[in-house]
Parts: C-alpha cells; structure tokens; sequence
C-alpha cells in the first residue's frame, strides 16, 4: 500500500487530520479537503487512488460531491457520517459509495476499510474500473412533459433548460415525482428527506416546496406540477411520458 495517494474530506479538521496521521502511519500519502468544491478540485488534481469523504460538507454536500465523483471515475469512496440514517440514503439513492463508516469511529477501522478497499480495487482490470463506473452512475430520467429529472444524477431540466436546485430540494421533487399523482404529508416528505431520526419543524418542507415551485413552475402561485391538497399534504401531478 506505500506511496498509495488518499484524500481525505471532511469540515472537521481535526478528525481529517487524525484520520491522516493514521494512514500516513500506514505509509499512505494524504491530502486533506474541508468542503465540497475544494474536494472536487482537489481530486481531479490530486488523483487519489481511494477518498474517504464525509457527507456533511459545506457548499456542496458529501451526496452531491460523490455524485460527481462517480460520475468520471471508478475510485473506491468511504462515506463518513454521524447519522446511519444519511449512509442509508446514500446506499438508497445508488450514489456510488464502496464502504461506510458511521461516527464516532477508531480511526484504526477507517485504515482497515482503507486497506480493505485498496485491495479490492485493484484486483480489477481498467476495463472492469470502468465497467464499474458506468454500472454505478446508470441514469434513470422520469421525464413528465417539459420536465426531466435525472434520479441518480440529481439535475433537473424544464424545457431543457437546466434548473439548480439544492441536494434537500431535489430529494423533495425527487420524492414527490417518483410517486406522481399520490398525495404526500408533509410529515411523509420530511421522514423521507430528512430523516425519521430527526426532530424538526414541518414547515421546512413547506419552506423547500416554495422554492421548488419558484424554480421549475411557470407561475408558482398557481402551481401546475407541485399541488397543494388542503388538508393532507403535497401531490406532483403529471402523466410520465
């Protein structure tokens, strides 16, 4: 494993720096990123062999930046996270993810799946590296006339005009869409999004539906695709073409 280049990511310095100390122990060369754009750059420039990366960044989140990642490459990826319920997702959402470690953690297990990941990564050939790449980040489209929502891409275009929404917007229209034409509570959207371990206000859902309206309706006062029914909740209605 020597000479082996690991990036490893996460806001809190001080657990990168820990998690660094321990592999560089290991003979591990370590680079250390403390938000989502840098990791981003800091990987296409750095071109590690593995990355260990914490879904709870600043800017881009950990989801988002791993969606990229997989996007145009194969590198085995470690999520951290202080919530099983967020690494759930991750695995729901088919992001891409090869291991998980949920905080707190020893970093001696976070050097194990290191070198368990390493391993495994290169027993394969290029073109399994790739084949893996592309089996990871297969696109599913729901297309709803003027609108596409790539699923595993996270991106949204109306009218072919890409939308930009935040992680917590599009996993709202994401939730909302999958399920056309059903009336969802806003405690069913929350539990889905947020988590059912989570304690918050249920007017956040209200608070992202707005936002979403503002960005993909015509006119967000009177909504085409995102309705209200008094009462009960939310519904995306549309025929899937």
């Amino acid at each position: 494993m020597r000479n082996k280049k690991v990036l490893v990511v996460d806001d809190e310095l001080e657990i990168a720096e820990l998690i660094k100390d321990y592999l560089e122990e290991e003979q591990y060369d370590v680079e250390i990123s403390t938000d989502g754009a840098e990791c981003l750059l800091t990987f296409r420039e750095y071109q590690p062999h593995l990355i260990v990366l914490d879904i709870m960044l600043p800017g881009l989140d950990g989801m988002e930046v791993c969606r990229k990642i997989r996007s145009e490459s194969a590198v085995p990826i470690i999520m951290l996270s202080a919530k099983k319920s967020e690494i759930d997702k991750v695995l729901g959402l088919g992001l891409g993810a090869d291991d998980y470690v949920v905080k707190p953690f020893s970093p001696r297990e976070v050097v194990a799946r290191v070198k368990a990941q390493l391993r495994r990564y290169d027993q394969f050939s290029a073109s399994e590296k790739k084949e893996i790449t592309s089996s990871k980040y297969k696109e599913e489209i729901l297309t709803f006339k003027n609108i596409e929502i790539n699923i595993n891409a996270y991106t949204v275009k109306v009218n072919a005009k890409h939308i930009e929404l935040t992680t917590k917007e599009f996993e709202v229209l994401r939730f909302l869409a999958v399920k056309a034409n059903r009336v969802l509570t806003r405690q069913q959207i929350y539990d889905h999004v947020w988590g059912i371990n989570e304690y918050g206000d249920l007017n956040t859902v209200t608070i992202h539906i707005k936002k979403i309206r503002q960005k993909i309706e015509e006119d967000a006062a009177a909504p085409k695709w995102i309705q209200t029914v008094w009462g009960v909740g939310y519904k995306f209605v549309g025929a899937e073409q």
